[in-house]
């Protein structure tokens, strides 16, 4: 399961189970045609449930590898595991500062934000400008918030990793071990924002003919303006792959998408489906970012504009990353929210750990934490509604932890249906916002929808 242990501060999650669960099986055409549309080809996945499947994902049944006799085969994809290799810290901490010895007693406005501080003008290179001392203002804040919710997160994770080490998950082994080698091709990941960008420049397709949802086939190679003006759906109970500007990506089974960017969201709207959870992952405007140029950001103004309002079902249930900026944290909490007549309810921390229990970075380091933030908000309904809401599934918790291991992919977040389930009602409907990935039983929407669901990323079960 992709929960690996839930204690009183939160979930110990295994990330790549997850993945592992989804069901990405293939069934073979030539071998049994109709196996693809056939009951109980593959395990159904609920939104916010997983089956039970190992970690490398479903256990081979007696059908599995079979090609002749008319009888069913299949191939099974695994995500490849060296992308969650962290064995070490990005950054090592202080002796005292390491999860597995058990405490720390160091101040979070003490010494330790002092050598923080020291961290970040030994940094400076030579030939350029040495950082001063002086924290700036959203320096000053993000020690004050990390003050308040240091002990939350210690405590909280140390819990978390211990029965993680007793169970075997983690491995204080793992600390002595090198990273296995990442190697991708150039082209991976590449073209879908682009294509995105181009799809501004395309003919208007005459919605009266254009279905408001395309359903897969076994492998489907859709036009590019296909792709962008529709829902993309597979409805079967097995993986497909769908070809993208000739590359190849794994669809997971009942799963729905949009590629596209916040200029062509009304395919999204034209589905028609009102949903009971909306995750989001926005573009935060950010210096780091803006010089690197790895993809574009959203002004706060603009992410006010998105249609949550109108995509949410009545008593919604909408979770927002936000990054470890405070001003970003308050426009959710105190501008965002209020605009889409949501009611904050909670704010949750991911905790990033290794594979051996220690956090991937210095819980006080001033230059970048160990830890996101998750916000979460509920649509303000009919009151009937909401009564009859929490009557149904527990309230929602504040200061919870999710703790994992990071993918090294930059920002593939981890997953919350298993986190989820218990706070909302079965077969709700489910949208991911500036989703990367897809997951079954969720609708997911953005201009890297498929990035991480491309055929590199995953290996054959079984090759070496």
């Amino acid at each position: 399961m992709a929960v690996v242990h839930r204690l009183a501060a939160g979930w110990l999650v295994d990330h790549l189970a997850f993945i592992n669960q989804c069901g990405y099986e293939i069934w073979d055409s030539s071998a049994c045609p109709a196996a693809a549309t056939s009951p109980g080809a593959c395990c159904a996945a609920s939104a916010l449930g997983a089956t039970s499947l190992s970690r490398d994902g479903l256990e081979p049944g007696p059908a599995a590898g079979r090609e002749a006799g008319g009888e069913r085969a299949r191939r099974r994809f695994v995500f490849r595991e060296e992308f969650f290799d962290i064995a070490q810290p990005h950054i090592a901490a202080a002796t005292g500062e390491q999860l597995r010895q058990g405490c720390s007693d160091l101040s979070p406005t003490g010494g330790k934000a002092n050598s923080s501080r020291e961290e970040l003008s030994q940094g400076a290179q030579s030939g350029k400008r040495k950082r001063q001392q002086e924290l700036n203002q959203g320096e000053l804040e993000a020690l004050q918030y990390h003050s308040k919710v240091r002990k939350l997160i210690w405590e909280g994770t140390l819990g978390l990793v211990q029965e993680g080490l007793r169970s075997g998950f983690l491995q204080p082994s793992a600390a002595g071990l090198g990273h296995k080698r990442k190697t991708l091709p150039g082209h991976i990941g590449c073209g879908l924002a682009e294509l995105c960008d181009m799809a501004k420049w395309l003919p208007a397709v005459d919605e009266g003919h254009q279905p408001a949802v395309q359903v897969l086939g076994e492998e489907s190679s859709l036009p590019e303006q296909a792709q962008l003006s529709c829902l993309t759906e597979n409805s079967s109970s097995s993986a497909r792959i769908v070809v993208v500007m000739g590359q190849k990506y794994l669809v997971p089974p009942r799963s729905s998408f949009l590629l596209s960017d916040v200029s062509c969201l009304q395919p999204l709207l034209s589905c028609k489906r009102r949903f009971d959870v909306i995750v989001m992952d926005p573009p935060w405007e950010n210096k780091s970012l803006k010089r690197s140029k790895r993809y574009s950001s959203l002004a706060p103004w603009q992410i006010k504009q998105l249609p949550v309002p109108a995509l949410a079902a009545p008593s919604c249930l909408v979770l927002t990353w936000v990054t470890n900026r405070q001003r970003h944290l308050r426009f959710v909490r105190d501008q965002l929210y209020p605009h889409w007549a949501l009611q904050p309810l909670a704010e949750w921390h991911w905790v990033k750990i290794t594979r051996a229990g220690e956090f991937v970075l210095p819980l006080d380091s001033l230059h970048k934490k160990p830890y996101e933030v998750l916000v979460l908000g509920r649509a303000r309904g009919d009151p009937k509604e909401a009564s009859r809401e929490a009557e149904a599934v527990p309230a929602i918790p504040d200061q919870k932890l999710i703790v994992s291991v990071p993918c090294s992919l930059h920002s593939h977040k981890p997953p919350l249906a298993g986190v989820l389930a218990e706070f909302v009602k079965p077969d709700v409907q489910c949208l991911e916002m500036f989703a990367r990935s897809l997951q079954p039983g969720w609708t997911s929407w953005g201009n890297e929808v498929l990035k991480f669901q491309h055929m590199d990323y995953f290996t054959p079960l079984g090759d070496d």
